[in-house]
């Protein structure tokens, strides 16, 4: 059984101090509850609800025309909508069903462009535990998510540490580095200086199009590697027949349109049709300020209430989120005395391989949910402990080869 609906919360306080009238929450559900079948998936930036394929409403949802994780999750699939009740739901600040910038302030009656309240990973959380609240979920068998959705996922191990008995961290990290901190920053500043943002309040005029069809080529080639973009596009010319749609100066035209600008303003163009610069904004705000060890003494002292088991998945070419920041968090988690694997996968296809890369993704999360770490699909980066040892070696390390 499948639901697609909208939760109305009532009035809910950020973070911030700030507070809304009416929280309304869309989400989606997959599968029929038992009790104890739960399984919480979390977004990533510019995600929404539509996690799995729905017969029903022929694969479109809000604007995003494709299930954005159907290949993971599904009957059948990794996540297996016939053996749980999956349930993933929009966040506050986005602009896919769930109250956000280009909602109706019911103060005013317009838009609350960005009067919006500042929103959180924290707010995306406690939002999501009372959904969940609602829906008559307490314990959730597992939460999963990948990129942003995976610092998600952390803050419900270090927020409501006993209602979660697994964890599936994809594709994430702690916190953000510097480097993408700056690239995120020029990705904001895009929209901000786009002459059409009017301090956010844009709605019933021309948008900022132009500065969120930049912030998202900026985004685009952050997901993707050195390795794949020269494999998708090397130096090639687009063609005779692709033309560029941006104005440019009289001089560029001597010079090749590559298949590389071509890919970067096909999504551009694709994003601006589907997506709110405001929430663009909320979104990369929420995932810039995320620091796992915010209130606390360490990573390792934020996680250490965790009793449960917890799956980190990174990626070889993924320099966005890399595999030395998820072995730095296992370490935390080691340090804390919390069950955890770092499952490294080999793939060069950057960031996106945790949405592109199904058979490598899939068997580590389904053991995870049916067997815990001790899947045999699921390997682990910790040395081995000594033969001699009492022990017995439960994970095997990709590092120790």
């Amino acid at each position: 059984m499948t639901t697609k609906s909208t939760a109305e919360l009532g009035e809910f306080q950020f973070e911030s101090g700030e507070s809304i009238p009416n929280l309304e929450v869309a989400y989606e559900t997959y599968g029929d509850f038992t009790g104890d079948n739960a399984v919480l998936v979390c977004h990533a930036l510019t995600g929404s609800a539509h996690v799995a394929r729905r017969p029903d409403a022929g694969g479109e949802t809000a604007g995003q025309a494709r299930a954005w994780w159907g290949d993971v999750v599904g009957p059948g699939k990794a996540i297996d909508t016939t053996e749980y009740y999956v349930i993933c739901a929009n966040t506050p600040g986005s602009c896919y069903g769930t109250t956000g910038p280009a909602s109706e302030n019911p103060e005013t009656g317009e838009p609350y462009g960005t009067d919006f309240p500042p929103v959180t990973v924290g707010d995306w959380t406690r939002a999501q535990r009372e959904l969940l609240d609602e829906l008559g979920v307490g314990r959730l068998h597992a939460v999963v998510g990948g990129s942003v959705g995976g610092m998600n996922v952390l803050d419900w191990l270090r927020r409501f540490p006993d209602d979660v008995e697994r964890a599936g961290a994809v594709a994430t990290a702690a916190r953000l580095d510097a480097q993408c901190l700056a690239l995120d920053t020029v990705a904001k500043r895009a929209i901000t200086s786009d002459p059409d943002w009017n301090d956010g309040h844009y709605y019933g005029g021309p948008g900022p199009e132009a500065g969120l069809a930049r912030a998202r080529q900026i985004g685009h080639i952050m997901y993707l590697s050195k390795a794949s973009m020269g494999r998708k596009f090397g130096r090639r010319s687009a063609g005779r027949e692709a033309v560029r749609e941006e104005p440019t100066d009289p001089a560029a035209a001597f010079f090749p349109y590559r298949e590389v600008e071509s890919y970067l303003d096909y999504q551009a163009d694709k994003f601006t049709d589907r997506f709110d610069a405001n929430s663009y904004l909320y979104m990369t705000r929420s995932m810039d300020d995320f620091d796992l060890s915010a209130g606390y003494e360490s990573d390792a002292d934020a996680l250490a209430a965790f009793e449960g088991e917890l799956l980190l998945l990174s990626f070889t070419g993924d320099w966005h989120f890399t595999v030395e920041q998820a072995e730095a968090l296992a370490e935390a988690c080691r340090e804390a005395n919390v069950d955890v694997a770092h499952h490294v996968v080999e793939s060069d296809h950057g960031h996106d391989a945790f949405l592109v890369e199904p058979e490598k993704v899939g068997p580590p999360l389904s053991e995870l949910l049916e067997e815990g770490l001790a899947g045999r699909a699921i390997t682990d980066t910790a040395p081995e402990p000594d033969e001699s040892s009492e022990f017995a070696p439960v994970h095997t390390s990709l590092f120790s080869e």
